[in-house]
């Protein structure tokens, strides 16, 4: 098995990045949805890919294996989006989600984004874990920014300060 490789999205990764995302979102925790039901899917570079936005992809063997959003909302803000990770590639012995997580926060403080939030559901205990390992402070509703762009199935939220210091 070859070494994991985290890299930004290009056009042509459109169907990888949607054949990892939708049968984890669908199958794993029973997410009715589609790809058409997240127009951002349908356009990762212009929605994400502008301002201090970003969109990477976790690639081994030539195969889409993760991917993760970084979503400018204004104010040297932005939303984490879109972090998935193929079963196959998921646990420490492969990394793949740190190694997205790690891309984005390079990418956040090379831009001057200051904090990064993201909403997830209750469902997603081992994200839950994931995330607040990682730094980030569960944080309600209430206490989003205005511009934050909110999923209809999201009911848990987290926020992290981009420097270390700023947590």
């Amino acid at each position: 098995m070859s070494e994991i490789i985290v890299r930004p999205f290009e056009p042509q990764d459109r169907d990888g990045v949607v054949s990892v995302i939708l049968p984890i979102q669908r199958e794993e925790f029973g997410v009715d949805i589609t790809a058409e039901d997240q127009p951002d899917l349908l356009i990762i570079p212009e929605f994400y890919q502008t301002d201090k936005g970003g969109f990477w992809v976790a690639e081994q063997d030539g195969v889409i294996v993760g991917t993760i959003g970084c979503k400018d909302i204004g104010n040297d803000q932005a939303a984490l989006r879109k972090m998935f990770v193929a079963a196959t590639a998921r646990g420490r012995e492969h990394g793949t989600a740190a190694k997205l997580l790690e891309r984005l926060f390079a990418h956040a403080t090379d831009a001057g984004v200051n904090e990064i939030f993201l909403g997830t559901t209750e469902k997603f205990l081992a994200a839950h874990r994931f995330y607040e390992k990682h730094g980030f402070v569960q944080v309600e509703k209430a206490d989003l920014p205005e511009a934050f762009l909110f999923m209809k199935v999201d009911t848990r939220f987290y926020r992290r300060g981009v420097n270390i210091n700023s947590r």
